[in-house]
């Protein structure tokens, strides 16, 4: 049974904040070995040292990967979704290891489609930091189930 709302229980401006989590270097090395990237501007504390941030930053990558995650905790897609259609992603500021982020969808757009049983729905997706400051900036279009007919 699912559990997430369907199309029309979306509203435009409506919003859902997710978990928050805090970033470590055990994520950033998991995901450096899962995606073959290991940029020492992740992976090598001597040469990140004279970089701007100074210090190993989390892959821009992971933190959307764990921002899909943080989606689903939401539970507001839970059995409802048929696909995500789309994601733009603008990278805003840096992530470093012991920050803590979430994730806050914002209802931007909704469509129907020829199709009775779905509809589109677009989000704003931003990734904050504890400071509060957005550090991805994005837009998620998502293929969702309608209410039965």
């Amino acid at each position: 049974m699912a559990h997430g709302l369907t199309y029309e229980q979306f509203n435009i401006g409506d919003s859902y904040i997710s978990q928050a989590r805090t970033v470590n270097e055990a994520d950033v090395s998991l995901f450096a070995g899962l995606s073959g990237d290991f940029n020492p501007l992740h992976t090598d504390a001597e040469f990140a040292k004279t970089t701007p941030t100074g210090e190993r930053i989390a892959h821009g990558m992971l933190i959307m990967s764990m921002a899909t995650g943080m989606a689903n905790w939401t539970g507001v897609f839970e059995g409802t979704t048929i696909a995500l259609a789309e994601q733009q992603i603008k990278y805003k500021g840096v992530v470093r290891f012991g920050d803590t982020i979430h994730l806050r969808l914002t209802v931007a757009e909704k469509r129907e489609t020829s199709k009775p049983d779905r509809g589109v729905v677009t989000f704003s997706a931003d990734v904050l930091n504890q400071s509060g400051a957005v550090v991805i900036e994005g837009q998620w279009t998502l293929l969702m189930k309608r209410e039965e007919a």
